[in-house]
């Protein structure tokens, strides 16, 4: 069993309160899953409003699979308009 995992810093500039924050990552989360079979939530900066860390796992057999879904996650994530990407990272277990 192999597991992908990929965390993903963001700044939300169009966010001016927590719940704008919250509106756009619910919308982004659960495209994310419903698109990819992951599992994804919000895994830090929870109570700042402009900026959140993304946590996405993926399961698979093989770990060349669990990367090329956390590419195409990312690919998605980057042509959201509302929200940018900081920093990310991925790794397989």
């Amino acid at each position: 069993m192999i597991v992908g995992l990929c965390e993903i810093d963001l700044s939300l500039p169009e966010s001016h309160s927590l719940k704008d924050k919250r509106q756009i990552l619910r919308s982004l989360l659960d495209g994310l899953r419903n698109k990819f079979n992951i599992s994804a939530a919000e895994v830090g900066r929870m109570d700042a409003w402009q900026r959140a860390t993304l946590g996405v796992a993926c399961v698979s057999n093989e770990a060349k699979f669990s990367v090329q879904v956390l590419n195409k996650v990312m690919d998605t994530v980057r042509s959201n308009p509302r929200v940018v990407i900081v920093d990310y990272s991925i790794e397989t277990f």
